[in-house]
């Protein structure tokens, strides 16, 4: 039976340049396939940052709707959230497809990006 050797083991052989025997590659194969397998685990299940931003993203949708218009500075004021923390979630909303992007003038600002709700093409 081959001799079991540690990742740190394996990590500083290769990084000596020695050459990969079989064994090492059966076990760079194995160690991908477990993190190939975790990786899909995580994909699947939301993080507590996009739990906890989900009734905020509700909100934001619900707020465009009574609005018609919203842009990230007005949302994160009627919210009480930062304008980055806005921005982000209303470009994740485009992103998802709920939102669409334009833009309008606003004074002393400039052009700035404006979320409305998607129009469905059918």
């Amino acid at each position: 039976m081959a001799e079991k050797i540690t990742e740190r083991e394996f990590l500083a052989s290769i990084k000596a340049g020695a050459t990969i025997t079989a064994e090492q590659e059966a076990i760079a194969t194995a160690r991908i396939a477990k993190l190939d397998e975790r990786n899909e685990k995580r994909k699947s299940k939301p993080s507590k940052t996009a739990e906890a931003n989900k009734p905020i993203k509700e909100s934001i949708v619900a707020l465009i709707t009574e609005k018609g218009v919203g842009i990230a500075s007005s949302v994160a004021e009627e919210l009480g959230i930062t304008t980055q923390k806005a921005s982000a979630l209303l470009v994740q909303l485009a992103k998802e497809g709920a939102l669409e992007v334009g833009e309008v003038k606003v004074p002393k600002k400039g052009k700035v990006k404006a979320y409305k709700l998607a129009t469905s093409e059918e």
